[in-house]
């Protein structure tokens, strides 16, 4: 039988207007398996297919489409069955959108994109056969598109595999179903062969069974892709709904449609224009525009066949005026732009080249979508891939769906940074307001505050003074009335004469108390500078005080140096400083309890100092009283409820006496394990030397 008879032949088995598919239900097929089984049957009434071996081959085609659901596996383990079965070298299977099973010396090889396949079924007639027993002279084949195209698949094949291999003789066909070539079969022999005509027609009715299988594995693969490329769209509608971070939307829309379609790179583009009003599309002049990748993402399962992985192009940028392809896309196109390679290109003003991100030697497949929102260009979407590659129209819808996603995104978040941007500026203007309204608020309330204390000082010292006053003033008219009565005792005279002169003195006291600290604060006070014998002059207040607290069982504890400490001072502050601190601690200690007064003497400092500390038990000083204790008239709550006697200007005298002789004192108050005692304690600290041109008043 000739090439030419084969030929009849196969297009005699393979017409789908009668014979063998005549008898087949249409699109869509109820089940491959059922199809197989009526293909099967007509098979055995053929004199041709009565044979074990045919059985067979039938039986693991029907196993194989059954059991398999892996796309791949099913091509691989149908071209593996094949090869087997016709005792040959070599089989592939291969289809129209370039993917390619094949099984050669034993082992399963599966490209999914391979640019000799697309060539093969370019302008391919809808039915094609061929027998090549002869390869090294393909002048005995008949010169259709198969006869030539075949010999190039096989060396493209094995020069994927980076294998070498002998091809001697060729048998192939078509797979048809509908009219139209699904797929292609070719069985290979490593040395010289002549097809015997029960090969032929094995082959060609084993074509059968196969293009409906092919249709069925095609169609379920289409719609896998449908359902990959409606869960991109699908995830990334629900990124934009619920996130507000376009950085992450976007590296979401990059990667996941590469990741789909199977690319190598997917790379966003973002422009920015020098003037916003140039957005939209322009014929005449090119304004300044900058574009910057912003996402890019490198499949690593793609495979590569180049010297060296393609270098990130993240983060730079080009001006537009430097790329040829991005000026065609601005000026003309209404969609995306795709390229299996360079060549395939539309176009371009090669004047000012093409931008070098785009990497075509290593990444010769492009895809490039606008981002396109009411005729502004917001940038590009672009996919490569490092083999010369056909874009498929579902892919590119797919594309034209995630870039306008990814338009709508931008476009929102423009328009969200905007109004954010208008409510920020309007809330910190209000803000402003409301912090100059805050501020005289603040200052009216300050003031309304000071007013308050001084009123409370105000009473507060009314209150002091007028119970100071009339006490003692209540004292000496009862024992004035007394002195009146005729017939008292000499003894009883007495008694009341102490009284008028211990309340009289009290009066002086207070008096006096006030005119000091009057001049005090009006800086009217001199200064008498002589030297101090400070252990001395402390050792005779010990004594005194000691006296005086007898009666509620307090003691003086003193912790001296052992040496002698001179200071250069005035005797009557420190004295006046020493009395009103003695005496307070007296007034606020816990009976039969000792009061500790500990002098230490600094040298190392740049100017010698003296520091007393002065420490008692007793009800203690409240965090909030501390700041106010050395105030005109201030008493602790303590005093008055336990009616502690005194007017509230000791400690007032005391601070100001410090700074006349420029010292400083303090005061901490912290409770001890007893609940209902505190640990007060007073320092001074004064210059060992007075220096008086700082003291006297200016």
């Amino acid at each position: 039988m000739d090439m030419e008879q084969g030929t009849a032949l196969f297009v005699r088995r393979a017409n789908p207007n009668g014979g063998m598919f005549s008898d087949l239900p249409k699109a869509p097929m109820s089940s491959l398996t059922h199809i197989i089984r009526v293909i099967w049957a007509k098979a055995l009434s053929t004199p041709v297919m009565r044979n074990e071996d045919f059985a067979s081959l039938w039986h693991q085609i029907l196993q194989i489409t059954s059991t398999h659901s892996d796309f791949s596996s099913i091509l691989g383990e149908l071209a593996a069955s094949l090869g087997e079965a016709f005792q040959v070298d070599g089989c592939i299977i291969a289809l129209p959108d370039a993917q390619v099973a094949c099984w050669h010396s034993g082992k399963l090889q599966f490209i999914p994109r391979l640019q000799a396949a697309e060539m093969v079924f370019k302008d391919l007639p809808a039915q094609s056969s061929v027998n090549l027993s002869d390869v090294a002279t393909p002048s005995k084949c008949t010169a259709d598109e198969l006869t030539w195209k075949l010999p190039e698949l096989w060396k493209a094949i094995l020069q994927s595999a980076e294998t070498s291999f002998p091809i001697q003789a060729l048998l192939g066909t078509t797979t048809q179903f509908q009219e139209q070539a699904n797929g292609l079969i070719s069985l290979m022999k490593s040395l010289p062969h002549p097809w015997t005509e029960a090969e032929i027609e094995t082959l060609h009715l084993v074509s059968q069974p196969i293009a409906i299988a092919l249709f069925q594995l095609q169609f379920q693969q289409q719609l896998n892709k449908r359902v990959d490329y409606q869960a991109v769209v699908n995830r990334l509608t629900l990124a934009i709904r619920n996130s507000s971070n376009l950085p992450e939307i976007l590296q979401l829309a990059t990667e996941s449609t590469a990741k789909t379609l199977q690319v190598k790179r997917g790379m966003l583009l973002q422009l920015k224009y020098s003037d916003p009003l140039f957005k939209s599309r322009f014929q005449e002049h090119l304004p300044k525009i900058r574009a910057t990748v912003v996402c890019e993402s490198f499949s690593e399962s793609a495979p590569n066949h180049r010297d060296h992985p393609p270098i990130s192009a993240l983060h730079q940028s080009f001006w537009i005026s430097e790329c040829t392809l991005c000026q065609y896309v601005l000026n003309h196109s209404n969609g995306p732009i795709s390229a299996t390679d360079p060549q395939h290109l539309p176009q371009l003003d090669n004047s000012s080249g093409l931008s070098p991100i785009f990497n075509l030697d290593q990444l010769p497949a492009l895809l490039l979508s606008p981002l396109e929102s009411q005729g502004a260009i917001l940038g590009f979407l672009v996919f490569q891939h490092n083999q010369s590659r056909v874009w498929q129209p579902e892919e590119i819808e797919l594309v034209e769906l995630v870039s306008a996603q990814v338009s709508t995104a931008i476009i929102q978040t423009e328009t969200l940074r905007q109004v954010q941007a208008l409510v920020e500026k309007r809330t910190a203007e209000l803000q402003q307001s409301l912090s100059v309204q805050a501020k005289l608020y603040e200052r009216t309330r300050q003031q309304l505050e000071q007013l308050r204390r001084l009123n409370q000082l105000k009473d507060e010292f009314l209150s002091t003074v007028s119970h100071e006053l009339r006490t003692p003033l209540t004292s000496m008219t009862m024992a004035i009335r007394m002195l009146r009565q005729v017939g008292l005792s000499s003894d009883r005279s007495a008694h009341y004469l102490d009284i008028l002169e211990q309340q009289c003195a009290q009066e002086t006291n207070l008096i006096n108390d006030l005119l000091a600290l009057q001049e005090l604060e009006s800086k009217q006070v001199s200064i008498q500078l002589e030297e101090i014998d400070l252990k001395e002059l402390i050792r005779d207040l010990e004594k005194s005080f000691n006296q005086q607290w007898a009666e509620k069982g307090l003691s003086l504890v003193l912790d001296l140096p052992q040496k002698k400490l001179k200071l250069n001072s005035d005797r009557d502050s420190l004295n006046r400083i020493l009395l009103e601190l003695l005496t307070n601690a007296g007034k606020y200690s816990n009976p039969n309890n000792p009061v500790h007064l500990k002098v230490t003497h600094q040298l190392d400092q740049p100017v010698s100092k003296v520091i007393l500390t002065l420490t008692n038990i007793g009800p203690g000083i409240s965090p909030s009283e501390i700041p106010f204790i050395f105030d005109k008239f201030r008493r602790c709550q303590g005093a008055t409820q336990n009616a502690i006697q005194g007017t509230g200007l000791g400690l007032a005298l005391v601070k100001s006496l410090v700074q006349l002789l420029n010292g400083s004192i303090t005061v901490s108050s912290c409770p001890i394990a007893d609940p209902q005692s505190w640990e007060t304690s007073f320092s001074l600290c004064l210059p060992q030397s007075l220096d008086i041109s700082g003291s006297l008043p200016g």
